[in-house]
């Protein structure tokens, strides 16, 4: 048997199948082995699948044995395959770290429902990713939100209950308006497999209802994405959710969404409707620029560590979204380039936020001081996931950065006012990310009590790892930057 034609499904199926098993394990321990083990699995599926397509094969499976458009079509590409290393690495690295934080803030009884929550995520996720058809991409889009809620509402702090029907309210506004979308589009093509769509709207004679659902589906995957201004969900979620959830969630969670906003803009609309690609550009660009200097401003200004994080993860969906806007080879490379550092840069530091709050029960900046002395090492990885983010020369973040600098640069006589806005809002990351700095390493303690020592030594390893992992990629991106290219030409000649 040929192990390698089954990845696809297997990539949903060993976290799917492996939710309702682990509600079954007891005690806590074998329920987070169970669910570590399964998220590692689907990262090594993930790599398989990754080096398989860097081989260049573009990997199909047809569930049941029914080819499509008529049966369930599973497809992994470059962009996919690497989507599929973000979204497990990050699972599965944040249940590594996550075991102590889990039980310092989850009852005991309920964490096997909580890791089988996890892995409902993790399955619906991947399943976005790999699917081929629009409704499937809605069935696994409403799992994994589902299950969100229940991860976000999961810890001790009851301000997350607010910050879930927030959640709740936003994302089934965004999934309504993606299914009305759908709908319009099967209405006029009798398909939903998004090759099929691509091939049937050129024999569409009616545009108007076609122009309709690309507005229903763009605005609904931005809501999910939380381009700003459809972010406001985004802050408190992330800020009263348990701390690994944050490392998980901000990793991957809008990511996954802009992946799916890009691919059916750029694989449906751009090759049917004319000019879509300038309706694209005058919708993604104006926003992604508000949404980088915005956020980073309110990041600029905020007191509480990880509403701060929250705010500069919308500036950063601003950068990707801004690449993807450019309709360029460059563009688009900088876009997918930016996803994967953005998730490595953006989960080391919230791995530093958990390992900081394990020993602290307040994540405001002014209740931090002197952490770096108690906690060195916790505090030295925070500094390079947060050089990172900056975009310093030698970090992950420096290649992104200059990638989508350089498209900026082509892309015409604006180019240097691009670019000017991102060196910008760069500086405004300098600001804020030394705002944290300052108060770890130069803010006497508020009290002459605190922390005596580090977080546990599995949160402090993995934390470190991420760390490590930013400088390896700044100085070796070679994996990332292939699959980023390969996706790029893959983006644009769909879209021809």
């Amino acid at each position: 048997m040929d192990l390698l034609a089954h990845l696809p499904a297997l990539q949903v199926v060993v976290p799917m199948l492996s939710a309702p098993l682990i509600v079954l394990l007891q005690p806590r321990g074998l329920a987070w082995a169970g669910a570590t083990a399964a998220a590692l699995v689907s990262f090594a599926i993930a790599l398989t699948l990754a080096l398989a397509v860097l081989d260049g094969q573009t990997l199909e499976y047809a569930m049941g044995g029914w080819p499509a458009p008529y049966g369930i079509a599973l497809s992994v590409d470059a962009f996919s395959a690497l989507l599929l290393l973000v979204i497990t690495g990050a699972g599965a690295t944040a249940l590594l770290a996550a075991r102590s934080s889990i039980d310092q803030q989850v009852e005991s009884e309920r964490q096997p429902l909580f890791y089988s929550a996890w892995l409902l995520v993790l399955s619906g996720l991947v399943g976005i990713v790999v699917s081929a058809d629009a409704f499937n991409i809605f069935v696994f889009m409403e799992i994994s939100s589902l299950a969100s809620y229940i991860l976000i509402a999961g810890g001790p702090d009851r301000r997350a209950l607010p910050a879930v029907f927030k959640y709740l309210m936003m994302g089934t506004i965004g999934a309504t308006f993606y299914l009305i979308g759908v709908g319009l589009i099967y209405m006029m093509t009798g398909t939903l497999n998004l090759a099929d769509i691509q091939d049937r709207l050129g024999d569409v004679t009616d545009i108007n209802p076609v122009l309709v659902a690309a507005g229903f589906i763009t605005i609904g995957l931005a809501l999910k994405a939380a381009v700003f201004p459809l972010h406001v969900w985004v802050p408190n979620a992330y800020t009263h959710a348990p701390h690994m959830v944050t490392v998980f969630l901000a990793a991957c969670a809008t990511k996954v969404a802009l992946y799916v906003l890009i691919r059916f803009d750029y694989m449906v609309f751009q090759a049917t409707l004319e000019d879509h690609e300038i309706q694209f550009a005058l919708f993604a660009m104006p926003l992604a620029i508000l949404g980088i200097l915005i956020a980073s401003a309110v990041a600029m200004f905020e007191g509480h560590l990880k509403r701060l994080l929250a705010s500069s993860s919308i500036a950063q969906i601003g950068y990707i979204l801004l690449g993807a806007s450019f309709v360029s080879m460059a563009g688009l490379s900088a876009s997918a380039m930016h996803l994967f550092n953005h998730a490595l840069a953006k989960g080391g530091l919230f791995l530093a936020v958990a390992c900081l709050a394990y020993k602290y029960r307040d994540l405001r900046l002014n209740q931090l001081g002197g952490a770096a002395a108690r906690m060195p090492w916790t505090c030295a990885a925070f500094v390079v996931c947060g050089l990172s983010l900056i975009g310093v020369p030698g970090t992950a973040g420096f290649i992104s950065k200059w990638l989508l600098i350089t498209a900026a640069l082509e892309s015409g006589p604006w180019g240097w006012g691009l670019v000017a806005i991102i060196l910008v809002s760069s500086l405004m990351a300098v600001v804020y990310v030394w705002r944290i700095v300052e108060a770890l390493y130069f803010q006497a303690p508020v009290d002459g009590e605190g922390p005596t020592s580090e977080a546990p030594v599995q949160m402090l390893l993995v934390t470190g790892f991420i760390a490590l992992l930013n400088i390896y990629f700044g100085l070796f991106p070679q994996v990332p930057l292939e699959l980023a290219n390969s996706a790029a030409a893959l983006l644009l000649e769909g879209s021809q």
